[in-house]
């Protein structure tokens, strides 16, 4: 059976072409939402539409996913060697590789996603992973979202993997984010401990819910713009889409994410067609020396960019 997903148009997509809003709100590449399009398989109230339609906010949008085939070796996701271009590496070692993650790329293979993945990237540069688990998921031990930049640590070893794992479960590890969010929230410096769980109306989104998990988000205002606020963050929990959740929360979306209510006037002023989130910070004890380890990543242009253009608005 087809997987079909059905969500409201959020106001940030308003007037967005159908197979940018389609790419964006499900993870997809362009050209995959457009080829869902022209095969009929995107309704909008009710009514196929071309991959050029405009969105209007409030509308019922359906798109129709191929079903995800049986999980068995020939049919699961696979790892397939190939390079991904602006992925680098931070530090590599015998048992952990730190790499920079660029927007658009995801951590691991997965039925549906046909854009790079990090794992398939390290295997085409040369870089043996050897873990436990399924295959195309070896080695990771924490993810950042298709549309978040930034650090991320690979295990290369069994002993690593564990040891990493256990880490992160026991919140022993120091992520931190930069994010760029709309006004300026008050207190400048706080602390959101609010549960998260899969939105009830919304796939493919997430939200403040009694139900949810406990969820921890620590932050501080680093610089007040006119318009937006550039703000430190450490999470103390690693929920989907947390920092994104919790500052739509606070009504202070991060800005050029549309899905949970950024303003798409301001993103296009930045020149902005992605949140703007960034994982600057990754600290942790070293799984086979138990030394303390600490690595940063500098803005990706798109991000820098954006935050000179904010100073001067």
């Amino acid at each position: 059976m087809p997987d079909v997903r059905t969500v409201l148009v959020p106001d940030g997509l308003d007037g967005e072409r159908v197979d940018a809003a389609i790419a964006r709100l499900f993870g997809l590449s362009r050209t995959r939402a457009a080829d869902l399009a022209a095969d009929g398989h995107v309704v909008v109230d009710g009514s196929a539409v071309a991959k050029s339609q405009r969105l209007s906010a409030g509308s019922m949008l359906e798109v129709k996913l191929p079903a995800a085939p049986a999980d068995t070796e020939s049919t699961r996701a696979q790892v397939v060697a190939e390079p991904v271009p602006g992925m680098t590496i931070v530090h590599d070692d015998e048992d952990i590789v730190v790499v920079d993650k660029p927007i658009g790329v995801a951590a691991h293979p997965s039925v549906g996603w046909k854009g790079p993945d990090v794992v398939s990237g390290l295997a085409a540069a040369g870089y043996r992973i050897a873990t436990s688990g399924a295959a195309e998921r070896q080695g990771i031990v924490s993810r950042l979202d298709v549309g978040t930049s930034g650090l991320m640590v690979v295990a290369k070893s069994e002993s690593a993997y564990s040891r990493l794992k256990h880490a992160f479960r026991s919140r022993s590890v120091d992520k931190t984010y930069h994010a760029l969010v709309q006004g300026l929230p008050d207190p400048v410096v706080g602390t959101v401990d609010a549960p998260i769980g899969r939105h009830p109306a919304h796939d493919y989104k997430f939200a403040v819910m009694k139900s949810g998990k406990p969820s921890v988000t620590h932050y501080e205002v680093i610089e007040a713009y006119r318009h937006a606020s550039l703000l430190d963050i450490h999470l103390e929990t690693g929920r989907t889409h947390q920092i994104r959740v919790h500052f739509a929360a606070l009504h202070h979306p991060c800005v050029g994410d549309p899905l949970y209510g950024a303003d798409p006037r301001l993103a296009a002023r930045l020149g902005l067609d992605r949140q703007w989130l960034h994982a600057v910070g990754l600290g942790f004890e070293h799984p086979r020396t138990g030394e303390y380890v600490h690595f940063e990543s500098p803005y990706p242009p798109d991000l820098q960019h954006a935050l000179d253009v904010v100073a001067t608005l």
